[in-house]
């Protein structure tokens, strides 16, 4: 009789009902991976611009400090008494926005030496108004130095965009410069005339060194800002600057042709002098506008820095939520899947007859050595044979 086979439960295919929920989960790592790249890039963005702000407040603060170290320069060099409530007023904000970003900036040191040579200076005209000339041209130096310093150190100098590029290159390099090298031709002029006839030669170099000083910059400073309008996507910084630019420009030509060389006698010392403050009022001018603007394009910028970071997130976890779901309509249907198999076997196991129990029946030998079975027909054939015997 033949023994029935135990019947083999089918079992899903796991890895290929599962396939999809495993593509659903390797899709999150591109997807991580591109949200960090992203994030981590937007954020050095966003950390340039706010470090470049700190630039233009510093930048801010040391512009009344140059136009008041400038006032005095000239006013110690013509032999006047020096009023220092404007340079002291100017030393106590920039003061201020030191102890406020200077860490930041990495410029206590530099902005402590340059305050104490600032206070170092004599509130009296010296006796020797060369000795006066060259002092204050030492701390407007140092002055100039810390220009570069805050620019390199707030990233003003690495800035991605070319509108706002120009622009600080204009107010942190070329018109602090220009204003200095412009006082000092002014204050040079002063000093020829009391030089000694030897010493007549060197004057005139000196003075056309440093024309060339004073106009060099200012014509870059006028480039640097049209070079910025032309690039730039803003619509308010053309109409701003464009004016205060085209007066400065103006008082830059009218210095240009005061300073030219007129023989052996130099400039005239008095008409160079007011072109000199015709010029630093102007340039005093253009640089709050300058500076306005620069913030502004770096405020702009933050804005859709921020702008884009928040979609960037809010993309990310759309498309998070979403495969979220996607996993979990695959894992339910997987579900259904299984449950539906294991009833489909159980109705097939409940319908099917259950199998006999095999019992095995008796055998006996025979003379021939082939077993047959005991039966009651057999017993009553031999038994008379067995009365006999």
């Amino acid at each position: 009789m033949t023994v029935p086979a135990p019947r083999v439960r089918r079992r899903p295919a796991v890895p290929g009902r599962a396939l999809p929920l495993l593509l659903v989960l390797a899709l999150l790592a591109p997807l991580g991976f591109l949200f960090v790249q992203t994030d981590r890039h937007t954020g050095a963005d966003r950390d340039l611009a706010a470090r470049e702000r700190l630039g233009v407040r510093y930048l801010r603060a040391l512009g009344p400090v140059t136009d008041a170290l400038t006032d005095a320069q000239s006013t110690a060099v013509a032999g006047r008494p020096v009023t220092r409530a404007t340079l002291t007023a100017a030393v106590e904000r920039a003061t201020q926005v030191d102890s406020e970003v200077g860490d930041q900036l990495r410029t206590r040191e530099r902005w402590a030496g340059v305050r104490a040579k600032l206070e170092a200076l004599p509130d009296r005209a010296l006796a020797d108004p060369q000795a006066a000339f060259q002092a204050y041209a030492e701390v407007s130096d140092l002055l100039l130095a810390l220009h570069r310093k805050v620019r390199e150190a707030s990233g003003l100098v690495r800035d991605p965009r070319s509108d706002s590029f120009f622009v600080q290159d204009a107010v942190g390099a070329d018109l602090p410069a220009a204003m200095v090298a412009a006082g000092r031709l002014a204050d040079l002029a002063t000093l020829a005339p009391g030089r000694p006839a030897a010493d007549r030669p060197r004057t005139v170099a000196e003075l056309a060194e440093l024309r060339v000083a004073a106009l060099g910059p200012a014509t870059d400073l006028v480039d640097d800002l049209r070079a910025a309008v032309d690039s730039s996507e803003s619509t308010d910084l053309g109409p701003t600057v464009l004016t205060p630019l085209d007066t400065y420009q103006r008082s830059v030509e009218a210095l240009a042709a005061f300073s030219a060389p007129t023989g052996a006698t130099g400039p005239d010392p008095v008409q160079l002098g007011a072109a000199r403050r015709v010029a630093q009022s102007a340039a005093t001018q253009l640089r709050q506008v300058i500076l306005d603007q620069l913030d502004a394009l770096l405020v702009e910028r933050l804005d859709r820095l921020d702008r884009d970071r928040w979609l960037a997130r809010g993309a990310v976890t759309v498309a998070a939520v979403l495969l979220a779901v996607l996993a979990g309509v695959l894992l339910a249907a997987l579900r259904r899947a299984r449950r539906r198999l294991a009833e489909a076997e159980r109705e097939r196991d409940e319908a099917a007859p259950p199998p006999a129990a095999f019992r095995p029946e008796p055998r006996t030998s025979v003379a021939g050595g082939e077993l047959q079975p005991v039966g009651a027909g057999q017993a009553e054939r031999w038994r008379p044979f067995d009365a006999a015997r």
